[in-house]
């Protein structure tokens, strides 16, 4: 691992258990997003000839692993999970350098990493055939698994170890081997992520990490007809790109998108839960995650008091070091970012909504890419802010006439993601869970993401593809059933 030192280090792909560098040679920095211009190592700007090699050796090794017990690869993900909990504090630390997030954030998204892997190998185990009704008088079906192949899986830079974890370990669970794109903002994290995959002793090309452009390898491995399903999180933008390549080989996508995340406040509801619900979802990770409040949508009894508590919280947050313990909000990821956040911010101004707190950071903070917890009141539906994601933190408040309207300004989106209901109505509740047209809704609790043992984590419309393909769908995307007579 990178050192604090002045020296910078280089680090490499992981292709058939081998570590190589781009088959060029060329290199890409990786940025902290707390001091501008800075380079905390490099990491290989990989080459098309790089991916192939990958899958060559990945399809190569499916042959064997796919025959390979389920106990002997649940021995191989659990040795990972081991390692993975062991390397805690380290990887906290190298998250929230890259990334950006608080230390205390990315600690939380490992042990959730682990929580949800622990599930993992323990839910493979449930998937064994059963025997079918046939037509045919004296026959009988009988329905197997059987893993795809190659899965390619393409992460996301705001949680760069829960969902790499997410995807790959019930890939290699059952029976498919990988081929991963690490984020060009967090390759830090997905080399040492690929680091304890090979220490947890995985055979020779069932795991393989290549870094670089998305531009340039990724479309190289979505397009390459070996690779049978392809997981990705990250813009609707990229996600619909790759989903329309991977048609031409009639390849499985896996798409976890984008999202406009409204919270909804009645004037029963415990305004001090709901406004604490409305921080954290919008400012954890600095606001930079899908199912990240973005709207706040609130009955007009209340909207002035809610408006002057969240803004209050805002001004207490503490913006700086991400490593720092005390630290609420860190910078955001980086310069790209930064600049798109920025620029909403200043739409939302020139479209006539009204900053209560927050904007670019001041000071200090124009080290780094910092944005301030930001709230906008006198939003509406016309508002490019109310309308588009922006993946940062900035709140758009909208006061409500009653529970109708606050349900059809929430809907009022092409996204389907996540939402919540702040009321002690069971009547609202009630409609909510029928009317709220979000994959995820939580009900007097905040929004937040996948949840361990329940159904799996995905959205409607402009938010992905996951929701639509059956409860259990980011596990058993990479089995293809077969029903024989």
């Amino acid at each position: 691992m990178a050192s604090a030192s002045s020296k910078i280090d280089t680090y490499q792909n992981f292709i058939g258990n081998q570590w190589v560098s781009s088959s060029d040679g060329s290199t890409f920095a990786d940025e902290d997003p707390s001091l501008r211009g800075s380079t905390l190592a490099l990491f290989p700007s990989s080459t098309v000839q790089d991916i192939a090699k990958a899958i060559d050796v990945a399809d190569a090794a499916f042959k064997s692993w796919k025959r390979t017990a389920v106990e002997e690869r649940q021995r191989h993900a659990t040795r990972f999970l081991d390692l993975l909990e062991g390397a805690t504090d380290a990887l906290a630390s190298i998250v929230a350098r890259e990334n950006g997030k608080t230390v205390r954030e990315a600690r939380a998204e490992i042990h959730s990493a682990l929580s949800e892997g622990r599930h993992h190998v323990a839910q493979v185990s449930r998937f064994y055939g059963q025997s079918l009704p046939a037509g045919t008088q004296g026959c009988i079906g009988w329905e197997q698994f059987h893993p795809l192949g190659v899965v390619a899986i393409i992460s996301p830079w705001n949680f760069p170890m829960n969902v790499m974890c997410r995807k790959a370990l019930p890939a290699l669970l059952t029976g498919n081997t990988i081929v991963f794109k690490p984020a060009t903002f967090t390759p830090w994290s997905g080399v040492t992520m690929a680091k304890l995959f090979e220490s947890a002793g995985f055979p020779e090309g069932v795991f393989n990490c290549v870094a670089g452009l998305g531009s340039t390898i990724g479309n190289a491995l979505v397009d390459d007809p070996r690779v049978k399903a392809i997981s990705f999180t990250g813009s609707t933008y990229v996600g619909k790109k790759i989903h329309e390549r991977a048609a031409k080989n009639l390849t499985r996508t896996q798409l976890e998108l984008g999202g406009k995340n409204a919270l909804i406040i009645m004037p029963d509801a415990d305004l001090t839960a709901a406004v604490n619900a409305a921080i954290t979802a919008g400012f954890a990770c600095a606001g930079q995650w899908c199912t990240s409040t973005s709207r706040v949508l609130v009955h007009r009894d209340v909207h002035r008091e809610v408006c002057d508590r969240l803004a209050a919280r805002c001004e207490q947050m503490r913006v700086g070091d991400p490593e720092d313990e005390k630290t609420d909000m860190g910078p955001v990821a980086g310069t790209d970012q930064f600049t798109s956040i920025s620029k909403a911010i200043e739409t939302g101004l020139s479209e006539g909504a009204r900053m209560l707190t927050g904007g670019p950071g001041k000071g200090d903070l124009e080290r780094g890419y910092f944005i301030r917890p930001t709230v906008f009141d006198n939003v509406v539906p016309d508002h490019t802010i109310f309308r588009e994601e922006i993946f940062g933190p900035v709140l758009a408040v909208i006061p409500a006439k009653d529970f109708d309207d606050a349900l059809r300004i929430a809907n009022g989106t092409e996204f389907g993601l996540t939402g919540a209901v702040y009321s002690k109505n069971p009547q609202k509740i009630a409609r909510a869970a029928e009317e709220f047209h979000v994959d995820n809704l939580y009900l007097n609790r905040k929004c937040t993401g996948a949840m361990v043992g329940a159904h799996p984590f995905g959205g409607f419309n402009m938010s992905g593809t996951a929701s639509q393909a059956g409860r259990q769908d980011y596990l058993l995307m990479f089995l293809q059933g077969q029903a024989t007579a």
